[in-house]
């Protein structure tokens, strides 16, 4: 089962609206969810709650460390309550996923993304669950930080809301440690959002 959902994002006002923080929108969807309030931990290098269910402690995390550096705080929480990798999801955004969409994943590269690079590093591991949230890609890579670090258009933003709301849903899978029937039920198809400029 999964017993730590860290959403990744750049902490203070500039940046509250930008793609990249989509695993913050997530993270705090979920702790709306689950009635947990998130409060600074300097320990945990940042924004921490926790909640009980069926007896298992459950944490939730943002780190504040800014993006390239959250495997510091993901890392920190982990280690001091024993919390395996594959014990552990982290939701970030993803280019190569139109908004609208998510996946489910375990394991694997890190493909670029610096949150998740970093998360690699510290852990020592790259075997932990990501839900990959979909923030379309700007059809140029040259163009892809200013894009990550922008506010989606209105249409965009609509889908990944929408795909947030939909994916609590699969929490109590998650929380009951089935995760295939999980997985499934993020999968579904549903329609999508327009695509981002320059993409087929």
């Amino acid at each position: 089962m999964i017993k730590l959902f860290v959403g990744l994002g750049n902490p203070g006002p500039e940046y509250k609206g930008t793609r990249h923080n989509a695993g913050f929108w997530w993270l705090d969807a979920l702790a709306r969810e689950l009635k947990v309030t998130l409060a600074s931990d300097k320990a945990f290098h940042g924004q921490a709650g926790r909640t009980s269910v069926n007896g298992q402690a459950i944490w939730l995390l943002k780190p504040q460390t800014f993006m390239n550096l959250s495997g510091r705080s993901v890392a920190a929480l982990a280690r001091f309550y024993k919390i395996a990798p594959e014990e552990i999801l982290v939701a970030h955004d993803e280019l190569d996923i139109v908004p609208g969409q998510l996946k489910l994943k375990r394991g694997g590269s890190h493909a670029g993304h610096n949150g998740l690079r970093d998360i690699h590093e510290q852990l020592g591991s790259a075997d932990y669950w990501r839900l990959r949230l979909g923030i379309g890609h700007p059809g140029v890579k040259s163009e892809v930080i200013h894009w990550v670090l922008q506010k989606p258009m209105a249409s965009h933003l609509q889908a990944i809301e929408e795909c947030i709301d939909r994916s609590l849903l699969s929490v109590p899978l998650l929380l009951a440690g089935d995760i295939a029937r999980a997985t499934m039920l993020l999968h579904t198809k549903v329609v999508q959002a327009p695509p981002s400029p320059g993409t087929a």
